[in-house]
């Protein structure tokens, strides 16, 4: 019997009928190719943990060299915008403003104490700290404008004085702290999350609500048949959904990738099926789009966004917090895409990540094949 038999028949019809339907109706095309890029830009340049160009205060009670030249190190860093005070009262008043982010202080003995070796200089840094994450990225920022201005002092004056420990600052993997390099690679395992849930979940739930589930089940194809026709469609779609989300990353938003490319694609297939297996999954309780879509935001998004490291680090985490953590497929995938875009194939982080993936997989493609047998009867 050629043509692989009557499954084989069966499945090569309800691929092409899966395609056709996708052909005929956009959304789905919009889901995998167009909501990756809409994603992508909107959160990837709207969320950002970098600090440049920040008004900050320079209150010049000294007005001599020595303080001008600490003003000009701020001036020549491309994280800060200084601005000139007279007095610290105009700094204070403005910091309350929200007009500069922290401000610091010079003292009128500045001159004087910074060449006395016994009367060390004092400044005083004051910071906004409503947002503390930013106050802390602020703080660090001039503290090194400082350490700058203190080391280019040093050289001028060619002073043969060596401390007796020099430190060197080296940041593997991501060496200009930008923080897209971070964020990026984790938007894109949220992206492929919400491409996966919403694909199944919808267009199950849409032929629900027109009727056509009922002209399958009437069909010689078994619902595992049928099943797997969506998955192995959508999957197809999916993956392009990710060559879009891989490409804006690096080529857009210029993140480093140093793994290879079939672990990327091996790893992300691995989690694209986690992914449709829980859109099919919530098609099983929600006959409706509008509630489809809801579920898949809620059991889906929302955990890709807070409980899979994408924006907070699990390490900092409550106890109870990081094992709830576990049970999310997102966390594993986040994980893997940081290792593979900024430090490569790093196998002991990226096989324990893959065996996770391979285990949900599992699971959930046999829950939900099982689950919409027993809805549908």
């Amino acid at each position: 019997m050629s043509g692989g038999g009557p499954f084989g028949r069966r499945f090569r019809g309800l691929l092409r009928k899966e395609f056709v339907q996708i052909v005929r109706d956009p959304s789905s095309i919009a889901i995998a190719l167009v909501m990756p890029v809409v994603l992508l830009i909107l959160i990837g340049y709207g969320i950002s943990l970098d600090a440049r160009d920040v008004r900050f205060g320079v209150v010049d009670e000294n007005r001599t060299v020595e303080s001008s030249g600490l003003y000009q190190s701020f001036a020549s860093t491309p994280y800060f915008r200084p601005v000139r005070f007279v007095d610290s009262r105009q700094a204070e008043a403005a910091l309350m403003r929200g007009d500069i982010a922290g401000y610091a202080v010079l003292r009128g003995d500045f001159s004087r104490k910074v060449v006395d070796p016994l009367r060390p200089a004092e400044i005083g840094i004051f910071v906004n700290g409503v947002d503390s994450n930013n106050a802390r990225i602020v703080e660090g920022y001039a503290l090194g404008a400082l350490a700058n201005w203190a080391q280019g002092r040093l050289s001028d004056r060619a002073q043969h004085a060596r401390p007796a420990v020099v430190l060197e600052h080296r940041y593997w993997f991501n060496p200009e702290l930008r923080s897209a390099n971070f964020i990026v690679p984790g938007l894109i395992a949220m992206v492929m999350t919400m491409i996966g849930a919403l694909l199944t979940a919808l267009v199950v739930a849409r032929e629900w609500e027109r009727g056509t589930m009922e002209a399958l089940m009437v069909s010689p194809a078994t619902m595992t048949e049928i099943m797997l026709g969506k998955l192995v469609a959508y999957f197809v779609l999916g993956m392009g959904g990710l060559a879009v989300s891989v490409g804006l990353g690096i080529f857009v938003f210029e993140v480093p990738f140093r793994g290879s490319f079939p672990v990327l694609i091996g790893i992300s297939a691995v989690f694209l099926v986690v992914s449709l297996a829980m859109g099919l999954l919530i098609s099983t309780v929600a006959r409706s789009q509008f509630v489809a879509a809801q579920l898949a935001f809620l059991i889906t998004f929302m955990p890709a966004l807070i409980l899979s490291g994408l924006m907070f680090d699990i390490e900092t985490m409550p106890a109870w917090i990081q094992a709830v953590t576990t049970v999310f497929a997102a966390r594993y995938y986040v994980s893997s895409l940081q290792t593979l875009f900024l430090a490569g194939d790093v196998w002991p982080i990226l096989l324990p990540n893959i065996a996770a993936l391979l285990a949900f997989a599992a699971v959930f493609l046999t829950v939900a094949i099982r689950r919409t047998r027993r809805s549908l009867e």
